[in-house]
Formats: C-alpha cells, sequence, structure tokens
C-alpha cells in the first residue's frame, strides 16, 4: 500500500508518456526482421520451384523440401533475418540509460526465438498442405508449389 501510490505516479508522469514513442522505435527493426523471414521464405520456396522446373526430378525436389524444413534450425542462412533485429541493440542502450531497461540481449533473443517460430511454421504449414500432392502429375507440382507457396504466406 505505502509503495503502490508512488509507483504508480512515477509510471504515469515518467513512464506512461513516452511507451507509444518507444513501441514505435522498437517496432522497426522487429516489423524488418519479421519482413525479413517472410521474404526469405518466398525466396526459399521459389528457388525450389525454379529447381524442379528445370529437372523434373521427384527425388530433387523431395531433397529439397526436407531442406526448407531444416530451414529455420540453419542459423547460418537465417542469420540476415536475425541482422535486422540487431538494430535493437542500438535502440534499447537508450532506453536503458533513459529507463533503467536492462537484460537487452534477452529481448533481441527472444525477438530471434519467434522469428525461429514463425520459419518453423511456415515450413511445418508448407510440408503439411503439400505433402499430399507430392505423388501428383510432375507437369502439376510448380504450380502445386506455388499454390501452396502462396497460402502460407496469407
Amino acid at each position: 500500500a505505502a509503495v503502490s501510490e508512488p509507483a504508480q505516479k512515477c509510471c504515469t508522469e515518467n513512464i506512461q508518456p513516452f511507451l507509444t514513442s518507444i513501441l514505435e522505435e522498437l517496432m522497426g527493426p522487429v516489423s524488418s526482421g519479421f519482413t525479413e523471414v517472410f521474404f526469405f521464405f518466398d525466396k526459399e520456396v521459389n528457388e525450389i520451384i525454379q529447381d524442379f522446373q528445370k529437372f523434373f526430378y521427384i527425388m530433387k525436389l523431395k531433397e529439397n523440401v526436407d531442406q526448407l524444413m531444416n530451414l529455420p534450425f540453419n542459423s547460418v542462412k537465417m542469420e540476415p533475418c536475425y541482422l535486422k533485429v540487431n538494430l535493437l541493440q542500438e535502440l534499447l542502450q537508450d532506453l536503458k540509460s533513459r529507463f533503467k531497461v536492462y537484460h537487452i540481449d534477452f529481448v533481441i533473443q527472444r525477438t530471434q526465438n519467434f522469428m525461429q517460430e514463425l520459419m518453423e511454421n511456415a515450413v511445418y504449414t508448407f510440408e503439411q498442405l503439400f505433402s499430399p500432392s507430392r505423388q501428383a502429375d510432375s507437369a502439376k507440382v510448380a504450380t502445386t508449389i506455388e499454390k501452396v507457396k502462396l497460402r502460407v504466406l496469407k
């Protein structure tokens, strides 16, 4: 009871007026990281389509889809996505001094974990939707992959 009123007053005067601008500032790098995941998934699936259209090998297609499934766990390939979020390091340094925000690395790591989770969900959904179509006519496979990709990206 003794702490509640001064704490609320402190938050109301010193933190709440800045919350909107802080969130806007932080969302730039976070949004660009998630957008990078979106474009990266799109690029990888487009490469699968192009590869299949060149060779029409079902075994190669299976190999490419398996590689896609491992994409979220390939930190080297996911690195461009993660780098977009590293801009938070600079933004959070300013918040650290103004609002005593600690554990900056934790915020960045959690954001990167969510990006990896998003990619996991995308490739899992892709595999689930595409799996029944793998045995389809070779002429229709590329079209089916494109349709599945668009569905996942929605």
